[in-house]
C-alpha cells in the first residue's frame, strides 16, 4: 500500500454551487485534521453562487480556527495546478432539463421519477454533462496529471466508463452518495434487528455482519446478508414489508420516495435479493411503467417534480444566505451538516485510514460471473493506490441479465456522446430497458435535441 505523504492536500471542487455537495465538502475540509491544513479550491460558472460558497468556507474555517486555504474561480484552469484531488460535481440547470427529459418521455409512455441515469433522461443528461467532463479531463491531464479525479455527476456509470476509456492516463473513479459507509451497513443492521439504533453499530458488529452489495450504480442489490452465520435477508425484507406506506427515502419528499419499501419487498419476493437503491431501481425495471393490462397493488411511478425541486433549492440557498448574513450563527454550521461521501474518501486516502467504501469502478473479478471490465458499484479497499474491489461472488440469474442490459445502454451512451455518433445514440436509446418503440425513440431523440440545444454541442446539429 502506498502510504500518503500529502501534508497539505489540495482539493478542487468543480461545481461548488452544488447544494448536495458543496456545503458538506466545506464541513469535511474544516473538520478533518488530514484535510484542514490544505486548500479547498471552489469552481463554479455562476459568479454570485461561487462568491457565496467561498465566503461561507472562509467563515467556517475562521470560526473553527483551522488554517484551511480557500480559493475560488469561475475558470477551473486557474486553480487546477497542484491539485491532489479534483471532484466533478456540476450539473448546469439540472432541475430544468431533467424536467424536460421527464415530460417528453412521459408523452411517449415512459415514466421517470428521477430521470438522471436510465431511460431517455439518463442518456440526455450524459449528452449535456459528459462533453464538459471530458473538457475537464483534458485540463487535468495538462495541469495536474497526478490528481485523483472523482466523478460525482449522474449518470455516474456512463461518466465513469467514459473517463476510464477516453482519459486512460488519469486516475479516476465514480461515486454516488446512496451507499455511504458505514451508515449503509448500519441501516441494514437495524432492519435485520441486529441493533436498534445506529449508535449501537460497533466494529464488532461490523465484523460479524457479512453484507455484500453489488450492481450497476442505482441498480445495486443486497446479495448476501448473514450475521454470525445466520441469513438475515428475510428479516430485512420483512421489516421493509411492514414499513411499506411510511417510507420517505431519508427525508426525500418527492416522487423518488413513493412506495420504496413496498417495491423493495416485491422485488425481493421475485428475485430473492433486496434492491439497495430502490428510489432509482424502481425506474430501471419496467413493472411500474403503467404498461400492464391488469392493475398492480403499487401504482405506476410518479414523475419527477420540477417545481418542487426549484422550491427546495431555493430553501437551501436561503439557508446559505442566513449563515452569511448572521441570521444563523456560523458557530452552528458544524452541527448543521455532516460528512460527505467524496470528502470522506479523500480523508481516508490522505490519512491512509484503511476504511472501505462503495466505489463505481471496474469489477476486476469481484462479481465472479460478470466480466472484469464491468463498471459496477462495489465495496472497495481505498488508498492512494486506488480502489480495489472486495470479493462478492456470483450475481444471480435474472438480476445479472438486467445488469448486462443496463451496462450495454451505459456503454453505448458513453460511446455515442464522446464520438458524437447519432447511430450509437439511437442504438443506446433502443437498448434502454424503458424504451418500447422504434418510432417513439426516434421522436424522443429529435424533440430532446431540439429542446436542449443550448446545452448540447453544436456538432449534433451540423447535418
Amino acid at each position: 500500500m502506498n502510504v500518503s505523504n500529502i501534508q497539505q492536500p489540495k482539493v478542487v471542487v468543480i461545481g461548488a454551487g452544488s447544494l448536495f455537495f458543496g456545503r458538506q465538502s466545506i464541513w469535511q475540509m474544516v473538520h478533518s485534521p488530514y484535510l484542514n491544513q490544505g486548500t479547498l479550491a471552489l469552481v463554479d460558472t455562476d459568479e454570485e453562487r461561487l462568491s457565496k460558497m467561498v465566503r461561507l468556507a472562509e467563515m467556517v474555517a475562521r470560526e473553527n480556527n483551522v488554517s484551511l486555504k480557500v480559493e475560488g474561480s469561475t475558470d477551473r484552469r486557474q486553480v487546477l495546478s497542484g491539485a491532489d484531488f479534483v471532484v466533478l460535481s456540476f450539473a448546469e440547470q439540472s432541475v430544468k432539463y431533467r424536467g424536460i427529459d421527464c415530460q417528453v418521455s412521459l408523452k411517449y409512455g415512459i415514466r421517470m421519477c428521477s430521470g438522471d441515469t436510465i431511460g431517455p433522461g439518463g442518456i440526455f443528461r450524459a449528452m449535456r454533462e459528459l462533453p464538459v467532463i471530458m473538457e475537464c479531463a483534458k485540463d487535468i491531464e495538462e495541469l495536474c496529471p497526478g490528481a485523483w479525479v472523482i466523478n460525482y455527476i449522474n449518470p455516474s456509470t456512463v461518466h465513469g466508463i467514459a473517463l476510464h476509456r477516453y482519459a486512460p492516463n488519469l486516475k479516476s473513479f465514480a461515486l454516488c452518495d446512496s451507499h455511504h459507509m458505514p451508515h449503509k451497513k448500519a441501516h441494514y443492521a437495524i432492519r435485520a434487528g441486529i441493533i436498534a439504533d445506529i449508535s449501537e453499530f460497533t466494529e464488532e458488529i461490523n465484523r460479524k455482519f457479512d453484507f455484500r452489495v453489488a450492481g450497476v450504480n442505482h441498480f445495486t442489490w443486497l446479495l448476501k446478508a448473514e450475521y454470525e452465520g445466520k441469513n438475515v435477508m428475510p428479516a430485512i425484507a420483512e421489516a421493509m414489508r411492514k414499513a411499506a406506506g411510511e417510507e420517505n427515502n431519508g427525508g426525500d419528499r418527492g416522487a423518488k420516495a413513493l412506495h420504496n419499501d413496498a417495491i423493495t419487498y416485491e422485488l425481493y419476493d421475485i428475485f430473492g435479493c433486496i434492491p439497495t437503491c430502490t428510489a432509482h431501481t424502481k425506474e430501471y425495471v419496467r413493472y411500474w411503467q403503467g404498461l400492464g393490462k391488469t392493475p398492480d397493488a403499487i401504482p405506476p411511478l410518479s414523475i419527477w417534480e420540477t417545481e418542487d425541486r426549484y422550491q427546495r433549492h431555493d430553501e437551501m440557498w436561503r439557508q446559505v444566505d442566513d449563515f452569511l448574513l448572521g441570521n444563523l450563527p456560523i458557530a452552528d454550521y458544524m452541527s448543521t451538516f455532516g460528512p460527505d461521501h467524496a470528502t470522506d474518501i479523500i480523508e481516508n486516502m490522505v490519512g491512509n485510514l484503511g476504511k472501505r467504501f462503495f466505489i463505481n469502478t471496474l469489477n476486476r473479478g469481484a462479481v465472479t460471473n460478470m466480466s472484469d471490465d464491468s463498471f459496477l458499484e462495489l465495496l472497495c479497499d481505498v488508498s492512494m493506490d486506488g480502489a480495489k474491489p472486495v470479493h462478492v461472488g456470483e450475481m444471480p440469474r435474472g438480476i445479472r441479465g438486467m445488469q448486462e442490459l443496463v451496462l450495454d445502454t451505459h456503454e453505448l451512451t458513453a460511446e455515442a456522446v464522446v464520438e458524437q455518433s447519432y447511430e450509437k445514440l439511437r442504438r443506446a436509446m433502443l437498448t434502454d430497458p424503458l424504451v418500447n418503440s422504434i418510432s417513439d425513440a426516434d421522436k424522443i431523440i429529435k424533440e430532446l435535441l431540439a429542446m436542449e440545444r443550448e446545452m448540447i454541442p453544436d456538432a449534433w446539429y451540423m447535418d
